[in-house]
C-alpha cells in the first residue's frame, strides 16, 4: 500500500479517500472496455469535473478549489497505484501540464473562458510540442504559425500528443518566426473545432491503452491572435519554466506504479511454491525484495522533499530532473524484477504485472528521456 508520509495534511487524506472510491466506482468497472478501445467515455471526465479531480491549483475565482499541488500529487498516487495508468495519464495532462500554461500565461479573458470548463471536464486540454522529427529537441520544430492581420495561420504537423483523440483545446508550440533561434517559437491555443484542424489515427501502443494518443495536422488553421498564449517569441522559456512540475508529476507516477508492482509481487511470492516451499521464503527472492523496498523508501523520501520545495515554489530543474531520472529507471528496473518472480505468468496479460510492465516503459521516455534529464543535471555539477 502507499506510504503514510508526513508531507501531507489530514485534508489531503480526506481527499484521498474521494479519489480512491472514484477509482472503484468510475474507472474499475469500465476499465478492461476503455483498454479495448483504446479511450476512455467522454463521461469519465464530467465525472471526474464533478468529483473535483480536474485541475485542483485552478482558484475559486475561475471555478477550482484553489488547492496546492499536493491535492494533484494524490490524485497521481492513488490512480497510478491502482493500475490505471491510461485514464490516470488522461486527468494529468489536462490537469498538471496543459492548467499549468493557462495558469502562468494566459490573460485574464483566456482563464475566464477556459479553465472553469476545464475544472468541470467541459474542456479537454492537450498541448502539442512533439513532431515526426522532431523528439527532445523541441528547436526541430517546423509547424508554423504566421501573422495574417488578425490572425494567425498554422501549418504544420503534430504526433504522440496525449489526450489527442477527445480534446478540445490544444496548446500548440509553434514557430511565430521565419527566422531560426529559440526567440522564433510561440505558444498558441487552438479549438479543435477550427477548419483545417483534423485529427490523425488513435496510435497503437505498448502501453497505457486507454489513453488516447494521436497524430495532428494542421492545414491553414485560422485562429485570431488574442488566442496566444502569454508573449510572442517566449514558448521556450514559457516551457522550461512548467516542465519541472511536469518532471515531477512524471515522477510521482512513476513511483506510486511502481509501488504496486511492489505490493502484488510481494503477495505473489508468498503463494507461489517451487521445491516445495514459497519461493518468498527463498534468500534470493528475500534479498531482491529487500533491495526493491529501499529503493521504493528512498523514492518516497526524495518525492517529498520535491514536493515540499515545488508547494513553496522553489524547485528547480535540476532536482526535478533527477527525481525523474532516477525513479523512472529504478521503476523499470523493480518492475521488471517483479515479473520475473511471477515466471510465464508474468508474460500474460491477464496478470496485473503484465501491464504494470509494459505501462511502465514510456516513463523513461516523455517528459524528457533519461538522456536529456542526465545532460541537464550534469549542466548543475
Amino acid at each position: 500500500m502507499l506510504p503514510h508520509r508526513p508531507i501531507y495534511d489530514p485534508e489531503h487524506a480526506l481527499f484521498r479517500d474521494t479519489v480512491r472510491r472514484f477509482a472503484a466506482d468510475e474507472i474499475a468497472p469500465h476499465f478492461q472496455r476503455w483498454e479495448a478501445d483504446g479511450i476512455v467515455d467522454r463521461s469519465y471526465w464530467a465525472k471526474g469535473g464533478a468529483t473535483g479531480l480536474l485541475c485542483p491549483l485552478v482558484p475559486e475565482a475561475y471555478g477550482g478549489i484553489g488547492a496546492d499541488f499536493r491535492f494533484n500529487a494524490v490524485i497521481l498516487e492513488e490512480l497510478w497505484y491502482a493500475g490505471f495508468a491510461g485514464p490516470a495519464a488522461d486527468f494529468s495532462v489536462h490537469s498538471d501540464v496543459c492548467c499549468g500554461y493557462l495558469l502562468s500565461y494566459g490573460s485574464e479573458e483566456q482563464k475566464q473562458k477556459w479553465l472553469p470548463r476545464m475544472v468541470s471536464g467541459e474542456t479537454i486540454c492537450a498541448i502539442a510540442m512533439t513532431e515526426p522529427g522532431t523528439g527532445s529537441d523541441l528547436r526541430g520544430i517546423r509547424t508554423k504559425a504566421l501573422r495574417d492581420g488578425d490572425e494567425y495561420v498554422i501549418n504544420g504537423q503534430k504526433t504522440f500528443i496525449s489526450n489527442g483523440q477527445m480534446c478540445d483545446l490544444v496548446i500548440v508550440v509553434t514557430r511565430t518566426a521565419r527566422e531560426e533561434g529559440s526567440q522564433s517559437f510561440s505558444l498558441i491555443l487552438v479549438e479543435t473545432d477550427r477548419p483545417g484542424f483534423r485529427r490523425g489515427r488513435n496510435l497503437d501502443k505498448l502501453g497505457h491503452h486507454s489513453a488516447d494518443t494521436s497524430e495532428m495536422f494542421f492545414d491553414d488553421v485560422r485562429v485570431p491572435v488574442g488566442n496566444l498564449l502569454g508573449t510572442e517569441g517566449r514558448a521556450m522559456a514559457q516551457l522550461m519554466s512548467e516542465l519541472s512540475q511536469e518532471r515531477l508529476t512524471i515522477a510521482i507516477q512513476s513511483l506510486a506504479s511502481a509501488q504496486k508492482a511492489f505490493d502484488i509481487t510481494c503477495d505473489y511470492v508468498k503463494e507461489r511454491t517451487a521445491f516445495g516451499k514459497p519461493i518468498g521464503d527463498m534468500q534470493n527472492t528475500r534479498f531482491k525484495l529487500a533491495d526493491l523496498k529501499a529503493d521504493l523508501a528512498v523514492g518516497w523520501s526524495f518525492i517529498d522533499q520535491c514536493l515540499a520545495k515545488h508547494v513553496e515554489g522553489k524547485l528547480d530543474s535540476t532536482d526535478a530532473s533527477i527525481a525523474k531520472l532516477w525513479i523512472t529507471e529504478m521503476h523499470g528496473r523493480l518492475v521488471d524484477q517483479c515479473l520475473q518472480f511471477f515466471g510465464g505468468y508474468g508474460f500474460m496479460r491477464e496478470y496485473e504485472i503484465c501491464r504494470l510492465f509494459a505501462d511502465a516503459r514510456v516513463l523513461r521516455i516523455y517528459g524528457g528521456t533519461s538522456e536529456i534529464m542526465r545532460e541537464l543535471v550534469s549542466r548543475s555539477l
